[in-house]
């Protein structure tokens, strides 16, 4: 990760050379650890400046409020099918207790004037369908869940 990989910690995230900040410093030892240590205010009452230390090198950053809040990754569960895109409902294909095999049409979701035939991503059983045909779903909406 340290090396030629910009900072995205966020806005204000200081000048960056080669992925490393002008503050950059190497330590006599390497470890494979990562930590984050907080130096408090940068003068910006929105922004605290961090030193994040990954492999024994030092790389300070201003860190938002934003970047702090922000929701973590976490790996998607593939029984649970959710939208990718925020659109409308116009036709459900599967039905509640229904075998299903993996490439068969779950949906049909119109965004942005296009027509998105969702596919089953495997084998299974249709446990609930959460969405009714019509209905307009936000991006990352649960529609539907397998068993």
């Amino acid at each position: 990760m340290a090396g030629t990989r910009k900072s995205t910690a966020g806005a204000g995230a200081g000048t960056q050379v080669a992925g490393k900040s002008r503050t950059t410093s190497k330590t006599a030892k390497k470890d494979s650890t990562s930590s984050v240590v907080d130096n408090g205010d940068c003068g910006d009452k929105k922004a605290r400046c961090r030193t994040l230390i990954i492999d024994g090198d030092k790389y300070r950053t201003r860190y938002n409020l934003k970047f702090e809040n922000r929701k973590t990754w976490s790996n998607p569960n593939p029984k649970k099918i959710t939208s990718s895109i925020p659109g409308t409902i116009i036709k459900i294909y599967a039905s509640v207790g229904q075998e299903v095999k993996k490439g068969d049409p779950i949906l049909l979701l119109e965004a942005m004037k296009m027509m998105n035939k969702i596919l089953f991503p495997m084998d299974g059983k249709v446990k609930s369908i959460k969405v009714k045909e019509g209905v307009r779903v936000p991006k990352d909406y649960l529609m539907l869940e397998m068993a």
